[in-house]
């Protein structure tokens, strides 16, 4: 069966093979927990629907209109499996309870390296921060570059930020995206980030302005969240 966790996801789950990443548009506060709460009920009341899905989670966007979803799947295969079989009536189910939910497209991704505070293990992250990073054309070896500039940017950074608790960055299996997944003490923490000299929560050092420069780097946003519910087999 279903069942309901408040447990946030291992980012870095070894058998974790393939990665989802959506956003819904809902539209108000009232209408993000309506939906999650009608995606509760449809999945709850269903046997879990394949045992290569490893979980399934859905968080609230600050902004007021949006909800995330991130799942983890052994493969994608396994996942089109479900996406003929399952997906169509769950879909139908909360659409007749909140109407007119905007999909606003499906991101598939792999992990590729994470950062995480050694006290991270005995600490509840109170934000999720994702950041999207957009490249012109798809560049497998960009990706990974880049992300492993961000990281000598971080070991090299001279005044890190409190509030930080990870960083798990992911990238797109079109070769065109990178996604951060970021754990925060709270969404003060990263304005508190955001507002200090440099742009975005790095320092005004070479190093940030050799990744915020980066070759090819065409967009980079970020978007706080909470996290909102977790499904996983019983």
């Amino acid at each position: 069966m279903t069942r309901r966790t408040d447990v946030h996801p291992d980012l870095t789950r070894p058998d974790a093979g393939a990665l989802f990443f959506s956003t819904w548009q809902v539209g108000t506060p009232e209408r993000q927990r309506q939906t999650v709460e009608a995606i509760a009920r449809t999945w709850e009341r269903r046997p879990w629907p394949a045992p290569d899905l490893l979980g399934y989670y859905v968080y609230t966007g600050h902004d007021g209109t949006t909800l995330l979803h991130y799942s983890q799947w052994a493969s994608e295969q396994a996942y089109e499996a479900f996406a003929k079989t399952h997906r169509q009536e769950r879909v139908d189910e909360i659409d007749t309870a909140v109407p007119g939910i905007e999909r606003l497209g499906l991101g598939r991704y792999r992990h590729y390296r994470s950062g995480t505070r050694e006290d991270r293990a005995a600490s509840v992250p109170r934000c999720i921060v994702i950041v999207d990073i957009e490249f012109e054309g798809p560049a497998p070896d960009r990706q990974r570059a880049w992300v492993d500039a961000v990281f000598e940017a971080l070991e090299s950074e001279p005044n890190p930020h409190p509030g930080g608790m990870s960083a798990h960055f992911h990238v797109s299996t079109d070769g065109t995206r990178v996604l951060n997944y970021a754990e925060w003490e709270s969404a003060q923490a990263h304005i508190d980030a955001l507002a200090a000299p440099g742009d975005g929560v790095g320092s005004a050092s070479a190093q940030w302005e050799r990744v915020q420069t980066w070759p090819g780097l065409k967009s980079s946003t970020a978007n706080r969240y909470d996290f909102g519910l977790g499904l996983v087999p019983d």
